[in-house]
This record gives structure tokens, sequence and C-alpha cells, in this order.
């Protein structure tokens, strides 16, 4: 296994145990095709919510709009007797929502964050709403850089909130998987939602796939129906240390 299989599976170098571990797509591939079908009968992707109580914000029109498309995931799981099990994710926000019910979660507490982002947030478009005004005053120079300095600084704090879980009952912080700084987005695609809600909860994950669904992207590199493999280099980093010790697991399951 290299890493130039990770178009049809989910794979990483751990370097805790210097090993690449790996899960295939088959067998997740299926239920994820069946998952967008019930998305498109449904018309949004709060479809556990009772009747005529589905959220607005969580149409699938947005995919198909502004939002020019989302990676949707699915993780096949075993729990402790071997039941077959299924988690579900989208990358990042979904319209500017984090936690929808019965969809894998980020990797860090939402409460904890908005806590973080409201209250730095006050404070840039405060800077921002001064530095507007300020066209051409020898201040204006001075706000512009602690409106950079105080993003960063949220930035930090924001990636000191996730926890990367394993299957060795592992968890580690963000910033150990990126030591030349960490890409925007890093932990947030569907890979690492759906192997950090599995190791939490204690099942054993057998397959993994990723899908586009949506209006085509700007650049035209992901296409609705489409199958990808992880992202280099937001997931890569992550995904060999997530998958350590559901290997070892998952062969006296086969």
């Amino acid at each position: 296994m290299s890493y130039l299989d990770i178009e049809s599976v989910t794979c990483g170098y751990c370097h805790s145990c210097c090993t690449i571990h790996y899960l295939k797509q088959e067998g997740a591939k299926e239920y994820c095709l069946d998952l967008m079908s019930t998305l498109e009968q449904k018309g949004t992707i709060d479809i556990h919510a009772p009747e005529g109580e589905a959220d607005p914000k969580l149409t699938l029109g947005y995919v198909k709009g502004e939002a020019r498309g989302q990676m949707f995931g699915v993780l096949e799981c075993l729990d402790a007797d071997g039941k077959s099990l299924f988690l579900k994710a989208f990358s990042g926000q979904y319209n500017g929502v984090w936690d929808v019910n019965g969809w894998a979660p980020p990797l860090f507490d939402t409460k904890e964050f908005d806590l973080i982002v409201d209250s730095a947030d006050k404070e840039i478009k405060r800077l921002g709403n001064i530095i507007n005004k300020l066209l051409n005053e020898p201040d204006r120079h001075q706000l512009i850089y602690k409106r950079k300095r105080l993003s960063q600084e949220l930035m930090k704090e924001i990636h000191a909130l996730y926890r990367v879980n394993n299957f060795r009952s592992e968890a580690r912080p963000l910033t150990d998987f990126f030591k030349n700084g960490i890409p925007a987005g890093a932990g947030d695609c569907c890979g690492p939602k759906l192997l950090n809600t599995a190791a939490k909860m204690g099942l054993l994950p057998v397959s993994l796939a990723e899908i586009f669904w949506g209006e085509t992207n700007l650049s035209g590199t992901r296409m609705q129906g489409n199958f990808y493999g992880p992202c280099r280099e937001k997931c890569l980093p992550l995904i060999g240390f997530m998958l350590c010790g559901a290997n070892a697991d998952r062969s006296d399951h086969e």
C-alpha cells in the first residue's frame, strides 16, 4: 500500500508505529449513494428532524447554488457485537452550521468554538469599521496590523480546541500533525470527522467513501457523483494516526 492509492482507499502513514494504515472504499460506497438518494428525495440534510421541522438553512439547494457543492462521507463500522453500522458526515460547515442531528460532529466542542469566535469577531469587525473610515490616516496601517494579529490569534485558539482520536484510545492536538503551519480546514473533512466519531464511540471501521454532491466547483476538480480520496495537505497527515489500532482489530473480523 502506498500514497499512490489514495484515490481508491483512505490511507495514511502513522509516525507512532511507522505503518501505513488504510480503509477500502467498497461497502461504504453503496451506502453513500443510498444516502445521497435520500437527501435528494428529502431535499434537506436535516433528515432526522420531525416532519415539517427541518432547518431551512439545511436544504440541499445550498450545495446546488452558491456553495457550489460539498463533500459527503460514509463510514461502515462494526459495533462490539459485530453488527454493521454506518456513520455519515459532511465536510466543514453546512451553510454555517457545524452540528446537525445524525451527522458526525467536528473534532471540537462547538459551544467552546462559539464562545471564542463570537468574542473575537466583535473586536475584529469593530476594527474593520474603523479602518474603513480612516482611508488615508497614519493610524490605519497600525489598525490593519492589529486586526491581522487578532485573526491569527483567533485561529490559534480555534485549532487548540481540536482533539484527534485514534483506535488505541489516544488523543492528540491538531498542532502535533502540522509542523509548518496548519492548513485552513484541516480536520474538518469527512474522513477525520467520521474516524474521530467512530474511535470515540468504540466502533471498528471497515470501509469509508467520500462523494462530492452539488454544483461543480469553480476549479472544475470536483463533480457531482464522483468519489474522491482524502486530500493530501489537510487529511493525510491525520489519517495514519487516526486509523492506528483499527487494522489489527479489523483482521479479527475478516
